[in-house]
């Protein structure tokens, strides 16, 4: 292991270019990496440091790759006409809602490395602001951020998943882990029509990094999940996570039998198969399965179907300029099936294109296993779903923008 400080400041980006630049950029605090070149990332399939045992960062920021390299030109500083004036007012009175020493712990400057610190498990160690520590004025405030951020339906997600967390919590008897508070409140930069910033919201089985640059909006990595999937609260069917599981299976069962062949590398899976997850910046992940270019226009729909599950839990402008993006590279994306293809079974799909980087995951029963009557690590099942959705090619919490605009805006040189 090596001892790396990354720049705190953005003055000498501009004098930088390519690699440089983003080394200058890259998070504002001294941390260990790894022995592998700074700015370029190490291991195998799987992102390398991730996993619940070991979830720190070991490397600078690089991006999701399928060789290591990334491909250039892919994401470029314009005009989306997306309305970012309603999350910007929204952030705005959120902040100015905490007190001086919630606000000191929440906000953290655009190229901070609390961008990177997100997981999805129950126990990990969180910066910022919990929901448990605000008032329910301060909690209000806090929904109305995600509600200008977020659909409707992914407004109505983020809720059922706190929800559901809470109940099991209290199926089990332990709400000291699993309730619907323990969800912390991050800010990166100041809230701004003009300048870099971004907002997180990280707790179990939910994460979502939302980034700012004038009109454009970079929402990943975004993790959705439950243990359970459904669950009877106060005599409601609450149910989470279910749109990627249909949309995932009308697709596979609209290919042929030889076009499954191709996607399905795998009649099985493993209880956890996810490759990108928490603290897995840098997956190196050849492309794999079935070629868009191999799929009819209504298989093609039924794909993109798959990615709309997750883009559409954004808003409605932001979702359409986010789908015309991974649209226009349909022929080059790939998609990878394991394990079944009935209505009811457990299995693992990854979508992967330059652009965009999609994994669903049914995983074995875990700690809230005994919510739903489950044993802990007996078979994957679709009561315990993870998911993901990232933007490969270094444009992940819109890191790859920032770098243009450190390069070409006046008042950075």
């Amino acid at each position: 292991m090596r001892k790396v400080f990354f720049a705190s400041g953005a003055t000498a980006v501009v004098t930088m270019g390519g690699a440089g630049a983003w080394a200058a950029m890259a998070d504002d605090v001294t941390t260990d990496a790894s022995a592998a070149p700074s700015g370029a990332p190490s291991g195998g399939p799987g992102g390398g440091a991730g996993g619940p045992g070991n979830q720190t960062i070991t490397e600078d920021f690089f991006g999701l790759t399928t060789d290591g390299k990334r491909i250039d030109d892919l994401f470029t500083i314009h005009s989306t006409k997306v309305a970012t004036a309603p999350v910007i007012a929204a952030a705005n009175a959120f902040l100015a809602g905490l007190t001086d020493d919630q606000k000191t712990s929440t906000q953290f400057t655009i190229h901070s490395t609390e961008w990177r610190l997100w997981s999805n498990i129950d126990s990990h160690e969180r910066q910022g602001v919990s929901l448990a520590d605000l008032s329910d004025d301060q909690k209000a405030l806090g929904t109305a951020l995600l509600k200008a951020a977020l659909s409707a339906d992914g407004l109505e997600t983020t809720e059922k998943i706190r929800k559901i967390n809470q109940a099991a919590g209290e199926a089990i008897g332990n709400t000291n882990s699993f309730n619907e508070d323990a969800y912390y409140w991050t800010v990166m930069g100041t809230p701004s029509a003009t300048e870099l910033w971004g907002f997180q919201f990280d707790g179990h089985h939910l994460v979502i990094n939302y980034f700012v640059l004038g009109s454009q909006v970079v929402m990943s990595p975004c993790f959705w999940g439950s243990e359970p999937t459904s669950m009877e609260i106060d005599g409601e069917t609450v149910t989470v996570c279910h749109e990627e599981v249909v949309a995932s299976l009308a697709f596979i069962n609209s290919l042929t039998a030889d076009q499954q062949a191709v996607a399905i590398e795998s009649t099985t899976k493993s209880n956890e198969s996810m490759k990108a997850g928490a603290f897995s910046d840098n997956t190196v992940q050849e492309y794999t399965g079935l070629k868009g270019s191999k799929l009819t226009a209504a298989q093609r729909k039924k794909l993109l179907g798959i990615v709309e599950a997750f883009v559409g839990r954004a808003k409605a402008d932001t979702a359409k300029v986010r789908m015309s993006e991974v649209a226009q590279h349909i022929s080059d994306t790939y998609v990878t099936w394991a394990d079944g293809i009935a209505d009811d079974s457990a299995f693992y799909v990854r979508i992967h294109s330059p652009v965009v980087w999609v994994e669903v995951d049914c995983q074995a029963p875990g700690p809230l296993a005994g919510a739903y009557g489950a044993t802990q690590g007996s078979g994957a099942t679709q009561k315990h779903v993870h998911s993901i959705i990232r933007t490969p090619n270094g444009n992940d919490y819109g890191r790859e923008l920032l770098r243009q605009h450190y390069l070409t805006s006046p008042h950075h040189r």
